[in-house]
């Protein structure tokens, strides 16, 4: 701003520099300034100045405008492309981030490693396998990526994860000549999202073998691991361990793993002194999960604690009021039931009837 006020001009220098700084704060009106800052000095259509206004209008959730941007260049350069590719990846526009891949391809720039690795997350979160495979065969073919970095390896690990292809993510994990927190974490996440809790805990204890140092991403793949397989025991010894000896603070994802994994196991009044004790607010996901295991137990008393947190979270939302009553029901509290009923009645509250689907019989 002084430098703006003592009437001295930005040069293709010094408008990155800014845009980086305003990345962090993501002001979409100062990005809108400094746009028409770069169109008066002629530095919209700068590489640099191009793919970083991109990235700041995908940032900001403005679409529309990155994409304008980006359109109005018929000379871009791969920087602009990776930009709007990164964004709409990280905006979870991921079939259009694919989708542009293919326009790049088609353009006739050579993808570099960053196009790939922002790709290969996309393909990964679409679940989209045989592009998967098509990408990775894209990374060995390609003379500027023979050395894959880890990075891009990592990205090929999470991508096979989620695609649910756990062989082919370890066969890249061990052809990696550099592996880092993230390659143990990816594999750790895959197979626990996947049910393989043995092999889970089994790649964890190696990562701490090997001397890596896990995050609070790694102990959401094990704690959800040990959810998933109702190891409640392990539990407790992992969440011990994550805020004991790897002195890492518990975010609201790892209070939701265990709420679920006591929850599932029946231990209810566990579950609430997690829920009780926890540093920030639970969300509905993990007051979810525990009216869940209400119904599932028959645990009257605590629905009725959980479904008042559900309703002053959410009050439109049906769903807190249905399991309630069908808790009730199971216990033969009809007048329970019927006053239910009679509360979604005068706040109009109504479950979505369910329906079938017919089917050939051939």
């Amino acid at each position: 701003m002084a430098m703006s006020r003592a009437g001295v001009p930005p040069d293709c220098y010094t408008l990155p520099i800014v845009l980086k700084a305003v990345s962090q704060i993501c002001a979409v009106s100062l990005t809108r300034q400094l746009h028409t800052v770069a169109i008066r000095y002629g530095l919209e259509l700068n590489k640099f100045c191009e793919s970083g206004f991109i990235r700041l209008y995908l940032k900001a959730g403005e679409f529309g405008n990155a994409r304008k941007m980006f359109d109005e260049n018929p000379e871009r350069k791969l920087g602009s492309w990776n930009a709007i590719i990164g964004g709409l990846s990280q905006g979870g526009r991921d079939r259009e981030a694919v989708d542009m891949f293919m326009e790049l391809k088609r353009s006739g720039l050579k993808p570099d490693g960053v196009s790939m690795v922002c790709v290969t997350s996309a393909c990964g979160r679409l679940g989209d396998l045989e592009l998967g495979v098509q990408l990775h065969k894209c990374v060995l073919q390609a003379k500027s990526l023979e050395r894959m970095d880890v990075v891009m390896s990592n990205s090929l690990v999470d991508m096979y994860g989620k695609c649910g292809r756990m062989d082919l993510a370890h066969r890249v994990f061990l052809g990696m000549n550099e592996r880092n927190v993230s390659s143990w974490t990816s594999m750790i996440v895959g197979y626990a999202m996947h049910g393989q809790v043995d092999d889970a805990l089994e790649f964890f204890q190696c990562m701490r073998d090997a001397g890596v140092r896990p995050n609070d991403v790694t102990f959401v793949g094990v704690l959800s691991a040990c959810m998933h397989g109702g190891n409640v025991q392990d539990g407790k010894y992992y969440f011990k361990m994550m805020k004991g000896d790897c002195k890492i603070k518990p975010k609201l994802q790892h209070y939701g793993c265990m709420v679920d994994l006591l929850g599932r196991a029946g231990l209810l009044d566990e579950a609430k002194e997690v829920v009780e004790g926890m540093p920030m607010k639970p969300n509905v996901v993990i007051w979810g999960c525990l009216m869940g295991a209400c119904e599932k137990y028959g645990n009257v008393m605590m629905a009725e604690w959980v479904a008042k947190h559900l309703i002053e979270l959410e009050p439109w939302n049906d769903g807190a009021y249905v399991v309630l009553s069908n808790i009730y029901a199971c216990k033969g509290l009809w007048d329970d039931v019927d006053r239910i009923r009679g509360i979604m009645k005068e706040r109009n509250l109504s479950k979505f009837p369910g329906y079938s689907l017919a089917t050939s019989a051939d």
